[in-house]
């Protein structure tokens, strides 16, 4: 309301609003008026007209001052959002192509306010440049469009997310792995080490391993059908390998199957059970897990052994004292420290101490 309010104060950005094209022609050549004037959220006219989808509008405040075409809005909230990023959000491929026309900029172009931010604040979470935009609302046109124009696809946020990274945290997760292909289908280095499927963000994440850590089932599985090769066939028989890279890579510093089991999301362990995860999982535990588990297990049960028989034998000896109160049914007493470790069986029981102490060290040392 407030927008509309400010929008209704100035005459250009009301003609803007109507596609008033003789008010629009006669406000540009009146002196008295700033073509450059800018509204309660530091939108000029074109991004009014491309707000509303006034493409007349756009094409002649464009040809009139071709400067507008890369102006940005400039509040907190929308900063850096040029006309492209709206047009592209909206869909208005014809706008887009009138824009790229008169030389907007699809490569650097950047919204960095407020609402273009990642959090649990804001609905949506588009990226911050134009390429992402139009990927995010799943329009194949308009990204071919831009990637023509000189989008780059390697361009990243301000987390260091690309639009591979984007399209994976999208809730409609059925176009964005349509739309995951389509942008893949543009690197030119996807089969080497500077693909784009291996460019991380700021967390270290690779968009495979977002996947994992967001829980995203759908992109998952069709990002594992892409690594899935059949080697042979035979009736209902069927040999299928897969590439693990990322899965079951020991080298790096942040394990697939780690960042599975301690992200918080829940969604993330139904992963667990896809393969080929589940068999890989299975495969590890069978050759390491179960030894591993079974010595610690057998490590802990003779720890509380020990603990147990130190406790059962610990150094009491007869009370001689008299009885002051009737109610007291105390029998034995602990022994001064030096009539404690004299005999062998003293000794015995010093050593089991000593390794209930350690035992106890170490152990707390593992959980933290």
């Amino acid at each position: 309301l407030f927008l509309d309010y400010r929008i209704w104060e100035s005459p250009l950005l009301q003609a803007a609003k109507e596609n008033n094209l003789p008010a629009i022609r006669k406000l540009l050549t009146d002196r008295t008026c700033d073509i450059y004037q800018r509204g309660a959220v530091g939108e000029t006219a074109l991004h009014v007209a491309a707000l509303y989808d006034n493409v007349e509008a756009a094409v002649t405040l464009m040809e009139a001052v071709p400067e507008l075409v890369n102006e940005r809005m400039t509040s907190e909230l929308y900063e850096g959002q040029t006309a492209l990023h709206i047009a592209a959000m909206n869909q208005n491929i014809t706008l887009v192509k009138a824009l790229l026309k008169r030389g907007a900029n699809a490569c650097t172009a950047q919204a960095t306010g407020h609402f273009f931010r990642h959090s649990s604040q804001n609905l949506l979470y588009f990226g911050q440049h134009v390429l992402s935009f139009a990927a995010c609302v799943g329009n194949e046109e308009i990204v071919q469009l831009l990637i023509e124009n000189g989008a780059d696809i390697r361009a990243q946020d301000y987390l260091g997310n690309t639009v591979l990274h984007i399209l994976v945290l999208q809730p409609n997760k059925t176009f964005a792995c349509h739309m995951y292909s389509l942008i893949l289908s543009y690197d030119r280095n996807k089969e080497g080490p500077g693909s784009l499927e291996l460019i991380a963000n700021n967390e270290g994440l690779t968009p495979f391993k977002l996947a994992g850590v967001e829980g995203n089932t759908v992109m998952f599985q069709y990002l594992m059908q892409k690594r899935k090769h059949n080697l042979w066939s035979f009736g209902p028989l069927t040999t299928v390998l897969y590439d693990l890279t990322e899965i079951d890579s020991w080298a790096e510093d942040q394990s697939f199957l780690e960042l599975i089991v301690s992200t918080k999301k829940r969604e993330a362990r139904q992963i667990l059970d896809l393969t080929p995860v589940k068999e890989l999982v299975s495969l590890k535990w069978n050759m390491y897990g179960r030894h591993y588990f079974c010595f610690l297990a057998l490590f802990y049960v003779l720890y509380m052994v020990c603990f147990t028989m130190c406790c059962v034998y610990r150094p009491l000896k007869p009370r001689t004292g008299n009885k002051t109160n009737s109610r007291d049914n105390t029998i034995y007493v602990q022994k001064m420290l030096q009539e404690s470790y004299v005999t062998y069986e003293d000794e015995l029981r010093l050593v089991g101490e000593l390794i209930t102490v350690i035992g106890a060290v170490v152990i707390l040392i593992l959980e933290v």
